[in-house]
């Protein structure tokens, strides 16, 4: 019962993944930021990996799903730390988001709850294949959606880790049960015969 209930709860939690993961690649798009979207597209397929491991029973599947949340979990950590220019890192002069192709930033930048966006005209900072824009009025930073937005990946990639550690040892378990099981079929072993305690006497017969 106990692993039917941690199958259910898996499955349930890299569902809530795919989601989070595919609502992050569109808006990641929209912005033109290209190492998220490298590394959100890694997230979905080993989300998808760490469920069809989960359905099938297959433990070395989940365990690469948990290698692979560890690492989802020190990027998105990255990810924080740069919108809130942790220690060195600056938005105005690290595009490490966009492989440093372009200019651009979060999508939410310009189209967060409330943003007002202004164009100036005539600017002599902008490069040709760019306009200078002010942003006012937003009820909360692009900063801040793209913080909760890698929080929330955290979060679940934590609760996945735990469930699958768990469900990896649980089908390891079986897996080493089945094998004991099975294990003297496999060596052709064959159970020992039941002999027959009467004795065959020769017959004579007069010639």
């Amino acid at each position: 019962m106990g692993k039917c209930d941690g199958r259910v709860t898996l499955v349930a939690i890299c569902s809530l993944q795919l989601m989070a993961a595919l609502q992050r690649q569109v808006f990641d798009f929209l912005g033109y930021q290209w190492a998220p979207i490298l590394a959100n597209f890694l997230h979905i397929m080993a989300v998808i990996l760490g469920i069809f491991g989960t359905v099938q029973f297959r433990s070395r599947y989940l365990i690469l799903y948990a290698v692979w949340l560890v690492l989802w979990v020190g990027w998105n950590s990255f990810i924080i730390c740069f919108y809130l220019e942790v220690g060195h890192l600056s938005q105005d002069r690290d595009f490490l988001m966009t492989f440093n192709t372009s200019l651009h930033r979060s999508w939410w930048m310009e189209h967060g709850p409330g943003c007002l966006v202004t164009p100036v005209l005539d600017s002599r900072i902008a490069p040709d294949d760019h306009h200078v824009i002010t942003v006012s009025g937003c009820l909360l930073d692009y900063q801040y959606i793209e913080v909760l937005s890698a929080a929330l990946q955290v979060l679940l990639a934590l609760f996945g880790f735990v469930y699958a550690c768990y469900l990896s040892k649980v089908f390891q378990d079986d897996e080493d049960s089945f094998d004991f099981i099975g294990g003297f079929e496999s060596y052709g072993y064959q159970p020992p015969q039941k002999t027959s305690h009467l004795q065959l006497q020769p017959l004579y017969t007069a010639g």
